[in-house]
C-alpha cells in the first residue's frame, strides 16, 4: 500500500532526523552545561566556606526557593502572575498551546480546571487556525492568480477585454491556473520573517534583549514551542506599558498565525518529497522486476501466445506476459484477485464518487491538483488542499 509505505518512510526520516539533531545539540551545547556545573559546585563551596554554612542546609533552602519560583517568586520584581492581566497572558498561552512555563497553576483546583478549559481551548484556536489558514490561502491565491492575468495579458496570450467565465480557450485555461506550493511557502516565509523582524525590533530595546535573542523568541513563541527561557511583558513597569502589552499581542497572534501555515506548506512539500523519494523505489524495483521477469520467461512460450523474438522488450515482456494476460489468452476464466488487481484504479475512483455523493457534497477536481500536490491531506492539510483547488477556478 502507498499509504503505508508513505507513513513508514516518513517516520523513519523522523526518526533519524531526530537523532541528527539530538547528536547537534548533544555536541554544541553538553560542554558549555559541563562548565555551568563545574562553576556552580566552586561558588557552591566558597559560598559555604565563607557564610561557615553546610552543604545540606544551603541545599535545603535552594530547594524551598525553587518551590517559591514555581509559584512565581522571583528574586528581581516582577509584575503579578495572577492579577487579571497575568492571568490573561497565561490563559494565552494555554490555548494558543505556547506554553511559556514561567506561570503554572499551584493549587489541584486549578490543575483540575486547567485540563477542562485547556481541552476547548486548545480545539477551538486550532479551528481558528484553520480557519485562518484557508482565508490566507484564498487571499495569496487570489493575488496570485491576479499577477498571473496580467503576465499573460501583457504577453498577448490573454486578450485584454476578456473577462472571467468568458467561455474563450485562454480563459479555459487560465481557469485550470493554480498557484504553486513552492510560491505560497516563499510568501509566508516572507511574511513570517518580516513579523519577526518589526517584533524583535521592538523588543530588543523594551526587554533589554539582543537582537538575535529576540529573534530566537519570536521563532519558540511563533511556532508554539515555548520554552520559557525568554518570555516577553514579564517585567513590572514598561514605557508605554499598554501600546507595548498591545504590540505584543498582536505580534505573537500574527506571527502564530503565518508560523502555523507555513508548518502546514511545508508539511506539503515534505509529502511531496516523500512520493518523489518512493517513486524513485518503486521505479528501481520495477524495474529490477522486470529484468528478472524478463530472464525467467524469455524462453517460455504462453499458451496461446506465440510471438516473434524482435517484438520482446523489457517494458513489454512485464505487460504483456503477466499471469493475468496468460490466463486470459489461455481461455481460463479470469479470477476475482486479477479483477480488482487491473481495475484498481477504476475501484477507488468510484469508491470515492460514491463517498462524496453519500456525504452530499460531490468535488470537481482537475488533473492538474495532483500535479501541482494539493490534493489530500487531513484536519488543516485538507483546509489547506481544497482552497487551493477551489481558488483556481473561476467564480
Amino acid at each position: 500500500n502507498a499509504d503505508n509505505a508513505r507513513f513508514l518512510l516518513l517516520a523513519v526520516l523522523i526518526v533519524l532526523y531526530m537523532l541528527c539533531g539530538a547528536a547537534v545539540f548533544s555536541a554544541i551545547e553538553l560542554p558549555t552545561e559541563r562548565e555551568a556545573k563545574e562553576r556552580w559546585e566552586e561558588r557552591l563551596e566558597n559560598f559555604t566556606r565563607r557564610h561557615n554554612l553546610s552543604r545540606a542546609e544551603l541545599r535545603h533552602f535552594l530547594r524551598e526557593y525553587e518551590e517559591a519560583n514555581v509559584a512565581g517568586i522571583r528574586v528581581d520584581d516582577i509584575r503579578p502572575r495572577w492579577d487579571f492581566t497575568g492571568a490573561f497572558y497565561f490563559v494565552g498561552t494555554v490555548v494558543s498551546t505556547i506554553g511559556f512555563g514561567m506561570t503554572t497553576p499551584a493549587t489541584v483546583g486549578g490543575k483540575i480546571f486547567l485540563i477542562f478549559y485547556g481541552l476547548i481551548g486548545c480545539a477551538g484556536t486550532i479551528l481558528f487556525f484553520n480557519l485562518f489558514l484557508e482565508r490566507l490561502i484564498t487571499v495569496i491565491a487570489y493575488v496570485m492568480k491576479s499577477c498571473h492575468e496580467r503576465q499573460l495579458r501583457r504577453k498577448g496570450v490573454l486578450p485584454h477585454n476578456a473577462r472571467r467565465g468568458s467561455g474563450t480557450s485562454e480563459v479555459d485555461s487560465l481557469a485550470g491556473w493554480k498557484p504553486s506550493v513552492y510560491y505560497v511557502m516563499l510568501i509566508l516565509c516572507v511574511a513570517s520573517l518580516i513579523i519577526s523582524c518589526c517584533a524583535s525590533a521592538m523588543y530588543t530595546p523594551i526587554e533589554g534583549w539582543s537582537y538575535f535573542d529576540s529573534l530566537y523568541f519570536c521563532f519558540v513563541a511563533f511556532s508554539t514551542i515555548g520554552f520559557g527561557d525568554l518570555v516577553s511583558s514579564q517585567n513590572i513597569k514598561y514605557e508605554s506599558q499598554g501600546l507595548y502589552r498591545f504590540g505584543n499581542f498582536v505580534f505573537i497572534l500574527m506571527g502564530v498565525c503565518c508560523i502555523y501555515s507555513l508548518f502546514n506548506v511545508i508539511s506539503i512539500v515534505i509529502k511531496q518529497s516523500i512520493n518523489w523519494i518512493l517513486k524513485k523505489l518503486d521505479c528501481r524495483c520495477c524495474h529490477r522486476c522486470q529484468r528478472k521477469l524478463f530472464r525467467s520467461r524469455r524462453n517460455v512460450v504462453m499458451p496461446g501466445n506465440v510471438r516473434s523474438r524482435r517484438n520482446i522488450s523489457i517494458e513489454t515482456d512485464a505487460v504483456n506476459e503477466s499471469d493475468t494476460d496468460g490466463r486470459r489468452l489461455s481461455g481460463e476464466m479470469i479470477s476475482m484477485k486479477d479483477f480488482l488487481a487491473s481495475n484498481k484504479v477504476s475501484l477507488a475512483i468510484m469508491q470515492k464518487q460514491l463517498s462524496e455523493t453519500a456525504n452530499g457534497y460531490p468535488r470537481q477536481m482537475s488533473s492538474n491538483s495532483k500535479q501541482n500536490g494539493f490534493s489530500g491531506g487531513v484536519g488543516a492539510l485538507a483546509i489547506m488542499n481544497n482552497r487551493l483547488a477551489e481558488t483556481s477556478v473561476d467564480r
